[in-house]
């Protein structure tokens, strides 16, 4: 999990991480029934728009409240388009959920990166993502408060190929595609000399700027792409779920990448993965018994900040180092004092 760029043992673990994963969710159809293949879907769509929200949270450094807005807004454009415009081709139409996320992350952006930083920029996104749900909630067109219903499942035109998604589990393997796409660039960016002046930008926003960084510009667009990123994990949900309502923009739902994060480790590329993974599943373990998946949360991220403030992964980092300074001692013990002192 290393954050240098294309070469050394970095590279190689997360393309072994990627690759594992890639084959893990291509196998789900051939062993799951509907009902995990639908959740496999909203665990692929949760992991890209929590591996966008850490472009902000983890590699700028800023804390958004209202990501759900740019989440809802990507929903929203995409589910009107297969609603009423299904003449238009679901690739445009997942363009357009990216555009309209990006484009009302500029609008928050443009506020509040100028109006507040810290906290107060985490308070107002949250209170400009509220704004966003009320506007959809009183919208005759997105349907209300009773959600936007009538979604229809695309098709995807090739030529001499036409693919239709509604067919068995093309609509699976075409969000598993996509996400796979998403997730590479995502590695890229995270990993070249954008990334890396994001990450300076978090370590020492002044210094960074006296390096002649322009440090409101690089933030401004790497909440603009994040933004973007969380819209076209909307256009991916719209499809699957084929119900929309406002809770999507909710506070709620934005609190989910921070959790997703925060127990996988910010400051590692995968950290949100293994963070939706273990949230996602726990869920679905333990749906059967009224609070219990709650408790198990509580309990990890007690376990997070008490005893791996770095996450899981970099739990697991420190463990194994750990694990190697002891092997070391052991079969390679310092000299006696003796033999020091002469």
């Amino acid at each position: 999990m290393s954050r240098m760029p294309f070469t050394g043992p970095g590279l190689a673990a997360d393309a072994v991480t990627g690759g594992a994963l890639f084959l893990a969710f291509a196998s789900v159809p051939l062993w799951a029934d509907k009902g995990l293949i639908f959740l496999a879907s909203v665990v692929m769509v949760h992991m890209v728009f929590s591996l966008g929200f850490n472009v902000v949270f983890g590699l700028t450094g800023l804390v958004s409240f209202g990501h759900a807005a740019f989440f809802a807004a990507g929903a929203y454009a995409a589910g009107l388009l297969l609603q009423q415009y299904t003449f238009i081709p679901f690739l445009i139409t997942l363009a357009v959920a990216a555009v309209v996320g990006a484009l009302v992350a500029a609008i928050v952006a443009i506020v509040a990166l100028r109006r507040a930083s810290g906290i107060y920029f985490a308070i107002l996104t949250l209170a400009l993502a509220e704004l966003v749900r009320i506007l959809i909630a009183k919208s005759t067109l997105l349907g209300r408060e009773d959600g936007m219903t009538g979604i229809k499942c695309p098709s995807i035109d090739f030529g001499l190929l036409r693919l239709d998604l509604a067919a068995g589990n093309n609509l699976y393997y075409f969000t598993l595609a996509a996400a796979l796409i998403i997730v590479a660039v995502l590695w890229l960016l995270w990993h070249n000399a954008w990334g890396r002046t994001l990450a300076a930008i978090r370590q020492d926003s002044e210094r960074t700027r006296f390096m002649g960084v322009n440090v409101h510009r690089m933030r401004f667009a790497a909440f603009t792409v994040s933004g973007g990123v969380a819209g076209l994990a909307g256009g991916l949900y719209a499809p699957t779920a084929q119900l929309l309502t406002p809770e999507l923009a909710n506070w709620s739902t934005s609190a989910l990448p921070i959790l997703f994060c925060l127990v996988g480790g910010i400051s590692y590329f995968w950290g949100p993965v293994m963070g939706v993974i273990i949230f996602i599943g726990l869920e679905h373990v333990t749906r059967n018994v009224v609070g219990l998946s709650e408790l198990l949360i509580g309990l990890i991220l007690l376990a997070v900040v008490l005893i791996f403030p770095g996450g899981l992964i970099g739990g697991t980092y420190r463990l194994r180092a750990a694990w190697r300074r002891y092997w070391r001692r052991r079969w390679y013990p310092p000299p006696p004092r003796e033999e020091v002192a002469r």
